[in-house]
């Protein structure tokens, strides 16, 4: 084994500051593409729950780019440290083991800004960011990074949370930001949502969202969380997810619709159907896009595989102790 072939830990630090935003899109969308090609296989989420702590594990083999891998973490009460470990599918040494908390929430909101390249007008330039949680801030930035964005809307139940959300925004975007004193108050000129809360029951209605919006559904990814109403899911003109067999296993807004019977599962496409032109994409200005966010093991795997690649050229990573493989 050649010293470049040594597996290597990467810190949390070390992995956020060797991938942007925008080197993060470009990843991604590679990622998607092969998927819809049938060149990378995703795990779908598998979970246990002990008490308030579950267990959550993911995972891709991105066969195009020559990488496997599987990242687990543990969301507990006192908070979470994910690992992603890349491995080699030719032979199965492991090639790297990354810290991922920052890279996930790359991963999160980079898919997001994806998705909104690719579903949003082309005009879109104001934003309604609804949710003033962790990665409430790096989904604004993210979008801003594919839209030229010139305002953005703030709204979260907590009065102070909101405040603090507007004020670290306003330091990270040149887009003019402000607060909203009501869900409608943000949505109602927005081109562009954004909706990242960990709401049980659906608050957006279908007379919230006017026609040429997109939104991104990015908090609710368990099978007991909405954000959005039935009839709010039934009147987008197009719906998309990062992976079909994930939502259909855990998105509780389209489990909901599909149910009620206002959606077939067969008129929801892959962002990658889309990416490739299998599938449609916008259709006119007019339009209201929805893109379900579940989160997908392609997209942490294609991520690690970039900052393994970037670490490589750059010398960083701590080496680890490299083991013969047994057969």
């Amino acid at each position: 084994m050649s010293e470049r072939d040594e597996p290597i830990w990467i810190a949390e630090a070390d992995a956020a500051a060797l991938l942007s935003i925008e080197d993060a899109i470009e990843a991604l969308a590679g990622a998607h593409r092969l998927y819809a090609e049938g060149e990378a296989a995703n795990m779908v989420k598998t979970q246990a729950q002990s008490g308030p702590s579950n267990l959550h594990a993911v995972g891709a083999i991105i066969a195009g780019q020559e990488i496997a891998g599987t990242k687990t973490w543990m969301h507990t009460p006192g908070g979470a440290q994910p690992l992603l470990i890349l491995i080699s599918p030719e032979d199965g040494r492991v090639r790297a083991v990354i810290e991922a908390f920052a890279l996930g929430q790359r991963r999160t909101s980079a898919t997001s800004a994806l998705a909104t390249r690719e579903l949003a007008r082309e005009d879109a330039a104001t934003m309604a960011l609804v949710g003033t949680g962790k990665q409430a801030v790096a989904q604004a930035e993210a979008v801003a990074a594919v839209r030229p964005l010139t305002a953005i809307s703030v709204y979260g139940r907590d009065p102070g949370r909101r405040a603090a959300c507007v004020a670290r925004l306003q330091d990270r975007v040149e887009a003019y930001v402000r607060e909203e004193p009501s869900l409608e108050a943000a949505l109602v000129h927005a081109d562009i949502v954004t909706l990242v809360t960990r709401a049980a029951e659906p608050f957006v209605e279908a007379a919230m969202i006017a026609p040429g919006t997109h939104v991104n559904g990015v908090g609710a990814i368990l099978p007991d969380r909405r954000e959005l109403a039935v009839e709010a899911v039934a009147g987008f003109d197009l719906i998309a997810v990062d992976s079909l067999p994930q939502a259909r296993s855990a998105s509780g807004e389209l489990n909901a619709a599909v149910a009620a019977g206002r959606l077939d599962w067969d008129e929801v496409a892959e962002l990658g159907q889309v990416l490739t032109g299998a599938a449609p994409g916008r259709g006119g200005a007019g339009e209201r896009t929805f893109f379900k966010a579940m989160g997908v093991g392609i997209a942490d795997v294609a991520l690690g595989a970039e900052v393994l690649r970037r670490a490589r050229a750059e010398g960083v990573g701590v080496p680890l102790p490299a083991r013969e493989i047994t057969h």
